[in-house]
């Protein structure tokens, strides 16, 4: 239903403007027709999220007329904080994703492998 479909396209735009920001703090000439593809895709989304929440406003309308004041008022909290918690979700994911790839080039750069990893944490790497 209508909290299925908000669910996936607040991904959609979650995730079309996390890379639309990867690939334009990584411009490249190569990267360019990407940039432009994802460009096109996030004002695509951002068209369906318009769709979405002009579909929600229809529903909460005839909610309204079949809800309590109370049980209305309950549906429209749910509906906010569902859409919110998943940005913090998708933001929270791209933290830690963020973290993992900065710390694996920084592990590459300070000459880390694996093998030089292991034997650090078995208390090899002291002198």
């Amino acid at each position: 239903m209508f909290i299925g479909d908000l669910d996936k396209v607040l991904s959609l735009l979650l995730s079309l403007s996390s890379r639309l920001l990867k690939v334009e703090a990584l411009m490249d000439l190569r990267l360019l027709e990407k940039k432009r593809q994802l460009t096109r895709q996030l004002s695509e989304a951002q068209d369906l999220k318009e769709h979405i929440d002009r579909r929600e406003q229809a529903v909460s309308r005839v909610l309204g007329r079949c809800l309590t004041p109370e049980q209305h008022k309950d549906y429209s909290h749910f509906v906010k904080m569902k859409a919110a918690l998943l940005v913090e979700q998708r933001q929270l994911e791209d933290k830690i994703r963020l973290g993992e790839e900065q710390l694996r080039g920084l592990r590459e750069s300070l000459g880390l492998g694996l093998g030089i990893a292991k034997g650090i944490q078995m208390g090899y790497g002291h002198y």
